[in-house]
């Protein structure tokens, strides 16, 4: 059995980790902080849990407490990581942070885009990005795992069959991305309120959102050299999803990517490639941990579209860190996952 700890349980990706892990069979939730729900049982708080977490209770953290645990999750805001991760793997506790803290590889790029110092460079080395569709074999042996965030995982498993074949011109690649309010997170802000969203969409953050340097992070990994993207979320009127519409000019018009992107992820438990001709909807992953793509060559040019969907709560958030948890302590990697989506 894996004892877990979660720092932060109060947020949205804090309590869909626990929704998950109510559902599995190999892991308990141990410890679970809050400084301002202290002493407030969990059920409580989220009456959805009742009669699956008996007399747990959220508490200040403590490091002595949540070193006795297994596995750590950080579900907390950027920045917070940074001060308990490197006591807590010298305590032998396994860390998986599902803030932007350690996704990054440059710290002062890091710096640029949150707006404060890293706290803690010297871990950033042996952080693993947790894409297990990519870095399977490095998330098993690691001992700080850094949860992608959720535009990053729509717009990487879309794109990543074409760069990872240089099939494209990657120098001018878009990404045109659509996200659930819940994306904003659980506090009050005007911008989240229902009167604001409803009835309404539009783009944000056009001159540069803090996703984008992953995102390049990422897609230069697969290239095997620096792309160019241009990168373009919007905030849509629903509660959860990630819709990523992903755009590229092909370098040779005879590959049959249907085939490719099959070939790519049949082995992916959590990337369903769809018939071709497909349009995929993201309440068909609302509270699923999967990944489903479309790809399309409109009028038969050389322009690929490639249509990802997740729900940016699950495979873009807890269930992703959740699926990394399962390959690290050498779980079937499905273990707790398996639930089908919700429609509608």
């Amino acid at each position: 059995m894996v004892k877990v700890g979660i720092v932060g349980g109060t947020g949205y990706t804090g309590v869909e980790l626990l929704r998950l892990l109510a559902q599995h069979p190999l892991a308990e939730v141990a410890v679970i902080t809050s400084r301002s729900e202290n002493g407030l049982k969990v059920e409580d708080l989220y009456p959805n849990l009742r009669g699956h977490y008996g007399d747990l209770a959220f508490s200040v953290p403590d490091t002595a407490l949540l070193g006795s645990c297994d596995v750590v999750f950080f579900a907390t805001p950027h920045g917070v990581a940074h001060g308990l991760a490197g006591e807590l793997l010298a305590a032998g506790t396994r860390v998986i942070d599902l803030s932007a803290d350690f996704r990054l590889k440059d710290a002062d790029e890091w710096a640029r885009w949150y707006g404060q110092p890293h706290g803690a460079p010297q871990l950033l080395p042996e952080a693993v990005y947790g894409l297990p569709e990519v870095n399977r074999e490095q998330i098993r042996a690691a001992r700080l795992v850094a949860a992608p965030g959720c535009y990053p995982t729509a717009t990487q498993l879309g794109f990543l069959p074409l760069l990872e074949n240089g099939l494209v011109d990657d120098s001018r690649l878009i990404a045109d991305c659509k996200s659930g309010v819940s994306g904003a997170g659980r506090s009050a802000k005007i911008g989240s309120l229902l009167t604001e969203t409803s009835e309404s969409m539009m783009a944000y953050s056009v001159k540069g959102h803090r996703h984008l340097p992953e995102i390049i992070q990422g897609l230069g990994y697969a290239a095997g050299h620096a792309v160019g993207l241009t990168f373009v979320p919007h905030l849509t009127p629903m509660i959860r999803g990630i819709h990523a519409t992903l755009y590229a000019t092909l370098l040779d018009a005879s590959v049959d990517l249907q085939a490719l992107y099959e070939a790519r992820y049949a082995s992916e438990p959590f990337v369903d490639v769809m018939p071709a001709g497909s349009h995929p909807q993201t309440r068909s992953v609302r509270g699923a941990n999967v990944c489903r793509i479309a790809v399309h060559r409109p009028q038969g040019s050389d322009q690929v579209v490639v249509l990802s969907v997740i729900d940016n709560l699950v495979k873009g958030a807890s269930g992703q860190a959740l699926q990394s948890m399962n390959i690290m302590f050498g779980l079937d990697e499905r273990t707790g996952l398996n639930n089908v989506a919700l429609m509608p």
